[in-house]
């Protein structure tokens, strides 16, 4: 492929919830570690997600859910990226997430989930080795 600069990810909080503390350390971690972030602020639409990360051409979206819609928002976020050909977007997020729906976001296409306690370098990490992982 060839991809050259910054990973870029689009940091987003879907649907109702108002509580962005969370996203907002995300979003400065991934920046401090030399990534290019485009945080979309609250009560973003799955719609707006994707738009945002198409125009943006990003490499990953990280999306925060505390509200309990997960199961819903993750598979509307997946869905339009599908219809919209750009499944090449990872999507990865966290929030409060039980432990049971963790493995069923994973079959839907989430490509990883952090939840509450994940440190900040350990996303960095993730996104770095599995975003646009460096050819061996």
């Amino acid at each position: 492929m060839g991809v050259t600069g910054p990973i870029r990810v689009v940091v987003a909080k879907p649907g109702l919830d108002g509580h962005d503390r969370g996203a907002k350390v995300i979003a400065r971690a991934l920046r401090d570690a030399g990534m290019e972030v485009i945080y979309t602020g609250l009560h973003q639409t799955p719609e707006q997600i994707v738009d945002t990360a198409i125009q943006e051409d990003a490499d990953a979206i990280g999306l925060s859910v505390l509200s309990g819609a997960h199961m819903t928002l993750f598979a509307k976020v997946l869905e339009l990226l599908r219809e919209r050909d750009a499944e090449d977007i990872k999507v990865f997020g966290g929030g409060i997430i039980p432990e049971a729906d963790i493995p069923l976001l994973k079959e839907r296409g989430v490509a990883e989930i952090f939840t509450p306690g994940a440190t900040t370098t350990s996303i960095v990490e993730w996104v770095r080795a599995n975003v646009r992982p460096v050819a061996a």
